[in-house]
């Protein structure tokens, strides 16, 4: 039997609010995230992400307090990113309700940091979450590995960003998508930079690419501006789960309306 797909709403906080951008910039207020979190929960979301999206620029901890907050009005699933740079980080996370602790700027910075959470804290609670933006500038050096696509004529492949977006980092998220899977994390939350806030769909060439390169779990996020969204990744790449954001906050959709209607179209979600 196919294990249910995972519907994950997510909370951008800056501040202290939840925000919402395009192409990890441009960002606007979308609400408390008290409040959005204990009405996903209600409507049936299957687990909740709550990204601190300035804590790494700005060289700062994770809101813990609003990290307590969050967890004391919901009863699923919850992983927190954003400013964890070292084990204490994750500990003091995972101590003010989160389940899982998601690393990005730290694991490219310090990739053994992904062994030594998972060898502390289980690899179930490790979540390494990869930003990938198209790069048309392709290396021909054979000796730095890249994996290259075409489209338009254009080729080009896909880099991981860290600092919220800001800085590249040369890596190629496909060939860092195994290394990560080899240093201990349990799962991937994949970011299309190019299809965040767009609301034109996820990057299905991405997803796929990085499905077919590991054999831990993937959530795909960046792109969804409908249910048909959703149900496209799932049909055309073998994706564990969808994670959105304005759909959800702007009330084009709820959670058990998206479910129900995944539901219909073939693809096995939890309906409680």
């Amino acid at each position: 039997m196919p294990l249910a797909k995972r519907i994950i709403p997510c909370l951008d906080v800056d501040a202290g609010r939840v925000v919402k951008g395009v192409h990890f910039a441009k960002v606007k207020d979308a609400g408390d995230p008290v409040e959005l979190a204990k009405r996903y929960s209600q409507q049936g979301a299957d687990e909740l992400v709550f990204l601190d999206i300035t804590a790494s620029q700005q060289k700062r901890d994770t809101m813990k307090g609003v990290v307590r907050e969050v967890a004391r009005v919901i009863d699923i699933p919850f992983t927190v990113g954003g400013g964890i740079k070292k084990l204490e980080d994750a500990r003091d996370i995972l101590l003010s309700g989160a389940d899982k602790v998601s690393i990005n700027t730290a694991a490219v910075k310090d990739p053994q940091l992904i062994t030594q959470l998972m060898s502390i804290f289980g690899k179930q609670c490790v979540v390494v979450a990869i930003d990938a933006k198209r790069n048309y500038q392709v290396n021909k050096d054979k000796k730095r590995k890249q994996n290259i696509f075409k489209a338009d004529r254009r080729e080009y492949w896909f880099e991981v960003k860290i600092y919220g977006g800001m800085e590249g980092t040369g890596i190629d998220a496909i060939e860092w998508s195994k290394r990560v899977e080899s240093l201990g994390a349990g799962e991937i939350l994949l970011t299309s930079i190019d299809a965040d806030g767009t609301e034109n769909g996820y990057d299905i060439e991405l997803v796929d690419a990085i499905c077919k390169s590991v054999n831990i779990p993937v959530i795909a996020s960046g792109g969804c501006g409908s249910p048909s969204h959703m149900f496209q990744v799932f049909k055309d790449t073998d994706v564990d789960a969808a994670l959105a954001a304005s759909i959800f906050h702007y009330d084009k959709s709820t959670v058990d309306k998206v479910k129900k209607y995944l539901m219909e179209n073939g693809i096995k979600v939890r309906i409680e």
